[in-house]
């Protein structure tokens, strides 16, 4: 699949590589083998290092609550302001302002109803906001403004059966079909047809999009399905908030994982993008799960590493749930965090969820 434009302005490969050049400087990619993801890649981003998926992880949040009852399904931080969000879908029994009734659980799932929760970083919750018909909450993205930011967010849910109960229709799941980003409003609810919410449709006829940032580059990787297959899209963050959706690369998911139930989430960081795979501990999966992290080269379609992850190996219910970009001091940018999402249960008898949060930050 070659670039793709959209609206007047056209974008040279010279161009390309300035806006590709990173802050993380010139490195090698490690010693790591590289192993093909069965796609290929067409690129133009300067090298940089990667995370070292051998780093052993360190805790940054264990077991917090979150607003919501449900399970986390990805977060991303505001490295400017020191918050982080999280997304999640809304609680079976709440009614929200301007509805004649609560909807329960599976409705909000069809409907593609989501709440975002704000926290501090002391895991303290600072606001929330709720989303209708935006989609599952797959992966957000963080745009710092001011003492607040834009979130960016799969939205326009479209329902689809869910592959878990493919012949009951109660179970439908809405996948977000399009781009939103919109300005986060604390105790405000957004439905996806707002005038406070701009859409992007960056990939003609593609579905089930969703949004990952590099906080650092400015650059904006989408993850969505065309023709049937996942694939992904990096681009400038300013050139795609004007409306301009070229490509600076493309590279197809790899075959081997699963969608859904074992694909969890994505972020990118200079020259790699890195995917979460993994299900929730069961009988058939018990500790140590079956949590893989890999990263993909976006210049080459390779995939460079892929490890288990023992992070938080000791939750009682673990299922991975997002990957973000954490940068902890905004005046040394090359010192990041690779942070994976956990959810959890309270207990062994309360089913309400907890979020936990653990990090790799060696670059090789």
């Amino acid at each position: 699949m070659g670039s793709e434009t959209s609206g007047s302005s056209t974008v040279n490969r010279r161009q390309l590589l300035k806006w590709a050049v990173g802050a993380l400087g010139v490195a090698g990619i490690g010693t790591a083998a590289v192993v093909a993801t069965g796609g290929t890649a067409d690129a133009a981003v300067a090298s940089s290092k990667r995370f070292d998926l051998t780093d052993p992880s360190d805790m940054l949040f264990r077991e917090i609550l979150l607003q919501e009852t449900r399970v986390l399904q990805s977060f991303s931080f505001d490295n400017t302001n020191k918050h982080l969000y999280t997304a999640s879908l809304v609680q079976g029994g709440r009614q929200l302002p301007g509805e004649s009734r609560a909807y329960t659980g599976d409705e909000r799932a069809k409907y593609g109803d989501l709440c975002i929760t704000r926290l501090d970083l002391t895991g303290a919750e600072i606001g929330r906001m709720y989303l209708k018909g935006f989609g599952h909450g797959v992966s957000i993205a963080v745009e710092p403004s001011g003492n607040s930011a834009y979130l960016w967010t799969e939205t326009s849910s479209v329902e689809a059966p869910d592959p878990n109960y493919p012949n009951d229709p109660s179970k439908n799941i809405g996948w977000g079909s399009r781009i939103g980003r919109f300005k986060f409003a604390n105790g405000s609810v957004l439905t996806a047809d707002s005038s406070k919410v701009t859409t992007f449709s960056p990939v003609a006829g593609a579905d089930r999009t969703t949004i990952a940032i590099d906080p650092v580059n400015k650059r904006l990787a989408v993850r969505y399905r065309l023709s049937g297959a996942f694939q992904f899209g990096l681009y400038d963050l300013t050139a795609f908030t004007a409306g301009t959706y070229t490509q600076l690369a493309h590279v197809m998911q790899p075959t081997d994982i699963a969608n859904p139930p074992s694909f969890q989430g994505f972020t990118t960081f200079g020259q790699y993008l890195y995917l979460l795979e993994g299900e929730a501990y069961s009988a058939s999966n018990p500790d140590p799960g079956n949590t893989y992290q890999s990263v993909i080269d976006w210049n080459t379609g390779t995939r460079a590493d892929r490890r288990l992850s023992a992070a938080g190996s000791s939750l009682a219910y673990r299922e991975p749930e997002g990957l973000a970009i954490q940068i902890p001091d905004t005046a040394k940018p090359t010192e990041a965090r690779l942070v994976t999402g956990f959810a959890s249960t309270t207990s062994a008898t309360d089913s309400n969820k907890k979020a936990s949060f653990y990090y790799k930050d060696a670059l090789i």
